[in-house]
Order: C-alpha cells, then structure tokens, then sequence
C-alpha cells in the first residue's frame, strides 16, 4: 500500500514538471530558426525587401501592433465563422452517409467531385454570387474546411465493432440510444481528428477569401504589404496568422481533452 501511495505521489509531482520541461521544446526550435535567419541575413546580406532580419520584423510588430491585432482579430472572427458552418454542414452529411447506402452512393461521389476542383478557381465566381462582404469568406473557409470533418465522421460511425452493436440490441437500445451510447462515443476520436484538420483549413480558407476581395484582415494586409514591398510587414503579419493557427488548434486540441478524457491518447498524454 505504502509503495503504491509513493507510486502515485511521485507521478503526480513529475506531470507538471514534464509539462514545464515540454515547453521548453518549442522554445528550443524557435531560437534555432530565429539564429538561423539572422546568420542567413549576416552571410548572404540580401536586400530588405527579399529578406528582413529578425529584428526589423520585431520592430515592425511593435509599431505597427494596434494594426495587426485589428486585422488578426477580423481573420479570427472569419475563421471561427467558417470553422462553425463547416461543422454544421459536414456533421449532418456524415451522419446520413454512415447511416442510409443510397445517400452515400448518391452524395459521396459529388463530394470527392468538389475536392477535385481548386477553391482558388470557384473564389472569383462566389466573389460575384456574393459580393464583397463577410460572406465570401466564410463561404469559402467551409469550402475548404468542411471535406475532413464528414471523412473523418463517417470513418468513426463506420467502424464500431459488431460486437458493440450486437451487444446494444440485445440490450434493448433504440436507435437514439445506440447512436449517444455506442456509436458517437467510438466515432469522437476520429470526429476531433477531422476537426483538427477543419481548424487549420479554416484559417487558409479565410484567407484566400480576403486574398480575392477584402479591405481588412490579414490576408489584405499580407497583399497591402506585398504591393508596397514591406517584406517585413508581410512576416510579422505572417507571424500573427500562425499565432492565429496555433490557438485554434489548442482550444480544439483542449476541447477534445475534456469532452473524452477516457481515450487511450488523453491519458498517455496525462501520464506522461
């Protein structure tokens, strides 16, 4: 017993110590590329416009500050938007596709269609549907965004064991029940593996949306800046869309960690 309590006592000293140690990682690899910048800009010497040292990029981050968290913040909103309707129009999809075989042989093959098509291609055209607005964004972020998520459902809701959903009828489990207590519960991991994905997609979709028409948001300013030849503009607005990137997955990455606490992932991650 008392090598037990002294088992448990030390692994949960050492998880936040790991936790700390862990930060350290990324910590390591961006100094290593911030030193490799400046000696690639000590040995080579291109022009500022080609590529800017690091601390030019830092000083343009500091003066130019309230600019970039005001179009971060309208690149934000347009991706949390597209993240949003991807989910409510893949998850219906998917769910339909794992559960009816005429909709899947119907709708499936237009949708690996569509994947086929550039979103680069249909953005001028959505552009003149639209107009120039928030709409188009948004459209084109679910464009782009929306395929994972219904993949990714669909493979989770098609591989619960038989025995799983022989052992639910035999308990008496209606439909409803069977799909809350069997198969959505097995199809989750799968389901936020897609929605990892959708997350990061929905940033690039957002932006290849102000990329096409916009007057605000990163992606203008990244084009703003490239017509003015600002290159240091360009990375710190870079940086900022990264940062954006890297907090969506995060709150997803979280969401996950709570809403399934019981899959074996989770719970490598805790113990170690």
């Amino acid at each position: 017993m008392g090598q037990a309590d002294s088992t448990i006592s030390i692994s949960l000293t050492s998880a936040p110590t790991w936790r700390r140690v862990r930060v350290f990682y990324p910590m390591i690899s961006l100094f290593v590329l911030l030193g490799a910048w400046q000696a690639g800009v000590m040995v080579f010497q291109p022009a500022p416009y080609l590529l800017p040292p690091p601390m030019a990029v830092a000083n343009v981050i500091v003066s130019q500050f309230p600019s970039l968290i005001y179009h971060s913040g309208i690149t934000a909103f347009e991706t949390t938007l597209a993240f949003t309707f991807s989910i409510l129009v893949a998850m219906p999809i998917a769910f339909l596709i794992a559960r009816f075989r005429w909709f899947e042989e119907t709708v499936y093959p237009l949708l690996v269609v569509s994947q086929a098509v550039p979103k680069v291609a249909l953005a001028p055209l959505i552009l003149v549907w639209l107009g120039f607005g928030l709409s188009t964004k948004v459209m084109i972020g679910v464009l782009v965004a929306f395929f994972p998520v219904i993949i990714s459902t669909v493979v989770g809701l098609k591989s619960v064991p038989k025995d799983m959903v022989y052992l639910g009828r035999s308990m008496g489990l209606s439909a409803r029940d069977m799909f809350q207590k069997i198969y959505f519960p097995f199809a989750l991991p799968s389901i936020f593996g897609g929605l990892k994905v959708c997350i990061t997609l929905a940033v690039v979709g957002a932006v290849v949306g102000e990329f096409i028409g916009a007057d605000k948001g990163l992606g203008y300013l990244i084009l703003l800046a490239s017509g003015q030849m600002q290159t240091a503009l360009m990375f710190a607005a870079l940086i900022f869309l990264v940062l954006i990137g890297m907090v969506s997955f995060a709150l997803v990455q979280w969401a996950e960690t709570h809403l399934m606490p019981w899959h074996s992932s989770v719970r490598q991650d805790a113990g170690h």
